[in-house]
């Protein structure tokens, strides 16, 4: 097979990733944090040295600012849900996938600015004009999961400042894929998946904290801390994480990002060349229709987005099934995208690599994709 759904979850997984797992089965099988004995006090600090890797990659000083859950959802809901639970507003982007726009909608209370893709100056004046005094909080993603278009994170975070904003970003196309200091760029709150480009296993998440302010949680319960008391804890980590975290997916969670790490800038930037290199050829196919410009490290995601002249995308993705290649069609959970790129009603066939993935792949799916238009 010839998979090109990483942007959905990253395949393979690392073998280092895979024996950190098998480890954490054989090794850390206790409740961390729960009792005294030798494997609990084992587990809790394998935990630990996850929060460590995750802080010190994503430039969060803090460890205990790194929130588990169970994945970038997740983390969404309670930063979203956390910070507007007693009123306000948000903006948004008209780009965010439904785990933005569900939970603002939810709420009801959120207005949208339009990205303008390749103009930074554009799409953060068009947030700013978007700005009400009853506003709370900038919620948006960092890249586009549809057609990989980066909003100008730094920058917004900059606006967000100015107006006295939370801002909270949410990383599942960048994570692992572009670099990311939430320090240095500003940002309050970064929602991350594990499973996508930090190469962990699926049913891993984190919210990771870089503020002051104290996010309520979805939930209370036991935290193995204080538990004379019948509120929840006040600190860090334990306010947000009740009951037992997935320590085997946080032990192959941490060997992914160790992965990651030492594969470096260069191996991102690998990746995006060869995307390019398949967009090119593509673009030469008569009938096939892209839609964003070539692919460029640091200006969009490992992600693109086509269709075929008279064939809906699902009938697309279909055909490449069928001939071993397996991507993504539809609306990909995404419909504001589609609707500001006119491609609702057809979707769109996703194309996303990984460090995986290698030339003669991309030639080979290159290939079966202009056969395809011959067949038609």
């Amino acid at each position: 097979m010839i998979y090109l759904d990483n942007a959905a979850t990253t395949y393979p997984k690392p073998p280092a990733v895979i024996e950190a797992v098998r480890r954490g089965m054989e090794r850390y099988g206790a409740n961390p944090g729960r009792s005294g004995h030798d494997m609990s006090l084992a587990a809790a600090a394998e935990v630990y040295r996850c929060r460590e890797a995750a802080a010190d990659f994503f430039g969060l000083s803090d460890p205990t600012g790194v929130i588990f859950t169970s994945n970038c959802t997740m983390a969404l809901n309670m930063a979203i849900k956390g910070l507007l639970r007693n009123g306000g507003r948000a903006v948004t982007s008209d780009m965010e996938h439904n785990s933005v726009i569900r939970p603002l909608a939810a709420l009801g209370r959120y207005d949208i600015a339009r990205v303008v893709p390749g103009e930074d100056a554009r799409t953060v004046e068009n947030f700013r004009r978007a700005v009400t005094p009853q506003t709370k909080a900038l919620i948006c993603t960092h890249a586009s999961n549809v057609f990989g278009t980066v909003l100008p994170i730094g920058r917004l975070a900059g606006l967000a400042k100015e107006k006295g904003l939370f801002i909270v970003v949410d990383g599942a196309q960048t994570a692992g894929m572009l670099p990311i200091h939430m320090e240095q760029m500003g940002i309050d709150y970064l929602c991350v998946p594990g499973h996508k480009g930090l190469y962990g296993p699926a049913g891993t998440g984190m919210l990771l904290c870089n503020s002051p302010f104290l996010l309520p949680g979805l939930m209370e319960g036991g935290t193995g801390s204080q538990s004379l008391s019948e509120k929840q804890p006040e600190e860090l980590p334990d306010r947000l994480e009740s009951g037992t975290l997935n320590v085997c997916g946080i032990c192959g969670l941490r060997a992914g990002i160790e992965w990651v790490k030492a594969k470096g800038e260069r191996a991102g930037r690998e990746e995006m060349r060869r995307l390019a290199a398949f967009y090119d050829k593509v673009s030469r196919v008569p009938g096939v229709e892209l839609y964003t410009p070539v692919p460029e490290y640091g200006k969009s995601a490992s992600i693109l987005s086509l269709n075929i002249h008279g064939i809906q995308s699902e009938t697309v993705a279909e055909k490449l099934n069928q001939h071993g290649v397996a991507v993504r069609a539809g609306l990909h959970c995404a419909p504001g995208a589609h609707r500001k790129m006119g491609t609702v009603e057809t979707g769109t066939v996703r194309f996303a690599p990984s460090l995986f993935t290698t030339e003669k792949q991309w030639g080979r799916a290159a290939e079966i994709l202009k056969q395809l238009t011959v067949d038609k």
